[in-house]
């Protein structure tokens, strides 16, 4: 009988915020696998350290940090075969992912390319949109607001189209684009109703008023956070911690 593959949702950084099940699932596993980039430590797996055993298996997903497209089809079409052959002596294979793996997560292309050959968990996990709004003070949304989630590199016409048509806004993969998306909602009169997250969760973590930053470029784990429905909730002040 083939193994099972558990895409794990580890949260947004901070090992506590990982869930218990995500933690037994971890702390059991002979064999795990993790994107990595091509120089530095994996995230992902800094989050699982104290959990991973120490003779367990790791298949680092190695994910170049660029700024064209990935991931790319042939790091994902390796990774799932190196996976597969694996499953298929019997063992099961625990695949971290920081945050959600359904929410912009990595774990996605693998469970594209396995899920007709294998049986496949996911684990939700908090994310890094939750994270945010915890660490920001401010509700997401209510009621019937609609929410709307963005990707920072569209371009300005398609971000005010979606921005006008929702009560509720978080702008990801803030990155290189800060500056360019601070000027945009500066002219859409939405700048005081935005707040800005980088690295939640995280003891390096910054929570601030969106016009209180000055910086052009963001790091990759940060977000804009704007509500303009009817709630009457407000921003708190800027502070790092």
């Amino acid at each position: 009988m083939s193994g099972i593959l558990y895409g794990v949702g580890l949260g947004p950084g901070d090992p506590e915020l990982m869930t218990l099940k995500a933690h037994r699932l971890i702390s059991n596993a002979r064999v795990i696998a993790y994107p990595a980039p091509d120089s530095g430590e994996s995230f992902a797996r800094s989050i699982a350290a104290a959990a991973i055993p120490a003779d367990a298996i790791e298949i680092p997903i190695i994910v170049p940090m660029r700024v064209d497209r990935f991931p790319a089809k042939e790091i994902y079409d390796k990774a799932a075969e190196e996976i597969a052959s694996v499953l298929e002596s019997g063992q099961d294979v625990v695949t971290l992912c920081e945050g959600d793996p359904f929410f912009y997560g990595s774990f996605m292309y693998l469970f594209e390319r396995l899920t007709d050959r294998f049986r496949i968990e996911v684990v939700p996990g908090v994310t890094s949109l939750t994270a945010c709004a915890a660490q920001l003070e401010r509700p997401l949304t209510s009621r019937n607001d609609v929410m709307t989630v963005i990707p920072g590199p569209l371009p300005d016409a398609d971000i005010r189209q979606k921005v006008e048509q929702a009560q509720a806004v978080a702008i990801m993969k803030v990155g290189r684009h800060l500056g360019r998306l601070r000027n945009l909602l500066n002219e859409m009169g939405l700048l005081e109703k935005a707040g800005y997250v980088e690295r939640a969760s995280l003891p390096e973590q910054k929570v601030h008023r969106l016009v209180d930053v000055e910086a052009e470029k963001a790091p990759y784990f940060s977000m804009i956070l704007i509500y303009k429905g009817d709630e009457a909730w407000k921003l708190p002040p800027s502070y790092s911690s």
